[in-house]
């Protein structure tokens, strides 16, 4: 598999870990007991922390891409297991 291949999944990996890591840990002002802010709308979260997510996502990110990269190499899984369509006859 040549690096930019590599480099291409991982991204899908990352920002498809990103969107699962996003709602753990958020509260809303109201939760955290403190003001809005004027405009703010009542579901924004009081404090992201995206640094600390980040680095979450850059972890189950990892980890995906090298069970990924472990089922390429090994091929536990390939395209015919997860096939809907019936396999030819006598395979």
């Amino acid at each position: 598999m040549r690096w930019t291949s590599i480099l291409a999944i991982y991204l899908l990996f990352w920002t498809l870990s990103l969107f699962v890591v996003l709602p753990f840990g958020v509260k809303t002002s109201h939760e955290a007991g403190e003001e809005k802010v004027r405009g703010q709308a009542d579901s924004a979260p009081h404090r992201p922390d995206l640094g600390k997510k980040a680095l979450w996502t850059t972890l189950l990110a990892a980890l995906l891409f090298g069970l990924f990269y472990l089922n390429y190499v090994n091929g536990w899984i390939d395209a015919d297991d997860v096939s809907i369509v019936p396999p030819p006859p006598g395979r």
